[in-house]
């Protein structure tokens, strides 16, 4: 007698239900109750607690003092990048075609018996303003009566709600 057999899918299924364990709700005051603490254990976590009380101002001190060391040794680099740098300037100083080439540039110096001349308004093109609309000699019409318009002017001015006085207490008031 053969034993009649499921497919292969419907198999897989029922083992699958069979594998899987029943789910189950847990309350939390029955696993905090499963905590046991002894005195030893109460006694080294409050000494881990204190430590970390401790040891975190102090770590925060270390990295303070760390940032201000980097910032102080970046500020010495800086210095001595000015100092080789004012050192190379007072070497060029003291090289006499460069003090004869400054005081050229500079104060227009020229050796006895050359002639100097200078160049105004040597300005790339680019650079140089554009010419505006040539000014007319002729009079002109206004396209409105000025008078009205300064009459206007100083009537809106003068119905301008303003601060007139000075309160007791500093304060502007209308």
């Amino acid at each position: 007698m053969s034993r009649p057999t499921a497919p292969p899918s419907a198999v897989s299924a029922k083992s699958a239900q069979r594998a899987k364990p029943p789910t189950r709700k847990v309350d939390a005051r029955e696993w905090l109750g499963g905590i046991r603490l002894s005195g030893f254990m109460v006694i080294m976590l409050g000494l881990v607690v204190l430590g970390v009380f401790v040891l975190v101002p102090t770590f925060g001190t270390y990295l303070d003092q760390r940032q201000q060391i980097e910032a102080l040794e970046n500020s010495i680099q800086l210095t001595k990048d000015d100092v080789a740098d004012l050192e190379a300037q007072r070497d060029r100083w003291s090289d006499p075609a460069y003090i004869t080439t400054q005081a050229r540039e500079r104060l227009y110096y020229f050796n006895p018996g050359e002639v100097g001349y200078l160049i105004d308004n040597d300005l790339p093109d680019s650079a140089i303003p554009q010419e505006e609309a040539p000014i007319s000699t002729d009079v002109e019409q206004t396209k409105t009566d000025w008078m009205t318009q300064m009459v206007r002017s100083v009537t809106a001015a003068g119905l301008a709600q303003t601060a007139t006085e000075v309160d007791d207490d500093g304060t502007l008031s209308q």
